[in-house]
């Protein structure tokens, strides 16, 4: 179990970073974190919604930008919700303007 708990912080400490107003990909954490494949990535934050600490999950959409974990939150417009009140437009259960909004991790390495 404690492989499990380290991967889920990794995954769950990058997704705090990410900043309000951008989205990230599943396959970028994976990609920065050398963790294997996005899937895993997506598991990891299927279960952030019982840990103690918020971790904004709803920041993290697919690599086309579709919101394909919408339906682990408490709602199925939960994710889209949040996306909208921090400004990003979404259509179809899409984030709208994906190549201006994404960001990815190794943004990270560049400011340090």
């Amino acid at each position: 179990m404690p492989q499990k708990d380290h991967y889920f912080s990794r995954v769950y400490d990058v997704t705090c970073l990410v900043p309000q107003g951008r989205v990230t990909t599943y396959g970028a954490i994976a990609d920065y974190l050398g963790l294997g494949s996005a899937r895993m990535v997506g598991w990891a934050l299927n279960h952030c919604h019982h840990s103690d600490i918020v971790i904004p999950a709803h920041r993290v959409v697919n690599r086309l930008g579709e919101l394909s974990g919408r339906l682990h939150f408490a709602t199925p417009t939960l994710m889209q919700e949040r996306l909208e009140a921090e400004g990003v437009k979404v259509d179809d259960n899409k984030v709208a303007e994906m190549d201006r909004l994404f960001w990815h991790p190794r943004e990270l390495d560049e400011i340090l």
